[in-house]
């Protein structure tokens, strides 16, 4: 078993000190973890604890954009206003659900971009407060709910916001959104509307996907559910050791509602 150590000395980012840890071999992002200095404490905490980092003032902005050098929210939201240029229509057109919008971060970056209204679903209601306690006037409004429920309460007033948009950063795959959610998801989007979204390259990739969105964007495609309009591999943000992450951010038409016999 490989030896993890940490960096023996922090560094700050953004006032929150951190250490990353030095192993022999990249870690897959789903085992990847830090420590933070947390009042005169060092914590240990796993990436994908989302929860538990919402929870830090800070602590996400710190790890994600500054020190890791995460770009994913610009770089979808600056695809889809690329796309809609060439189709001659107005970012402030769009009605978005955020879909997996933990603390606001692309949120904000679509208000930058023209977005007058964004409703915000997320799975933890961890990242609701966050959102609230760092952007209070990002979103609209914000729902905390499960989208592999058949029909969760909060549906009708989602739907009841005629969104034409759905957006989701960096929570497809892994235990974060699996593709029944994100079927619901496009479901709660008006048809034709638009899809903006980004995936792990690896999770595209039909001999290495175990996650289904392979599958699932590939008979979307073929079977006229979606247009894709733009398809662009970029670095997402680099691992803990320093390797970069490719994802795949993608634009697509949703041309009709997507029946559940789609799941792969």
């Amino acid at each position: 078993m490989t030896q993890q150590q940490s960096h023996p000395i922090g560094e700050q980012f953004g006032g929150i000190p951190l250490r990353l840890p030095q192993v022999a071999a990249s870690l897959d992002q789903n085992e990847e973890w830090c420590e933070a200095r947390i009042g005169n404490q060092w914590r240990r905490i796993r990436l994908h604890d989302y929860g538990e980092i919402y929870n830090v003032p800070n602590l996400y902005e710190s790890l994600f954009p500054r020190r890791l050098k995460c770009c994913s929210p610009e770089r979808v939201v600056g695809l889809l206003e690329e796309v809609l240029s060439d189709f001659t229509q107005d970012m402030d057109d769009l009605r978005v659900l955020d879909m997996g919008a933990g603390n606001g971060m692309v949120a904000d970056q679509l208000r930058r971009s023209g977005v007058k209204t964004i409703y915000g679903v997320d799975i933890l209601p961890e990242a609701r407060s966050a959102a609230r306690r760092d952007r209070p006037k990002a979103y609209n409004d914000y729902f905390v709910c499960d989208l592999t429920e058949s029909e969760h309460a909060d549906f009708g007033q989602l739907k009841a916001a005629h969104l034409n948009t759905l957006v989701t950063v960096a929570a497809l795959g892994y235990d974060d959104i699996p593709t029944k959610a994100f079927i619901q998801a496009c479901n709660l989007i008006e048809s034709p509307g638009w899809l903006a979204f980004n995936i792990k390259e690896t999770f595209l990739d039909e001999d290495a996907d175990q996650t289904g969105f392979c599958a699932l964007v590939r008979r979307l495609r073929r079977q006229g559910y979606i247009q894709v309009q733009a398809y662009r591999r970029y670095r997402h943000r680099l691992s803990v050791t320093g390797t970069p992450l490719y994802y795949i951010a993608m634009v697509a038409t949703k041309r009709k509602p997507i029946p559940m016999s789609m799941l792969p």
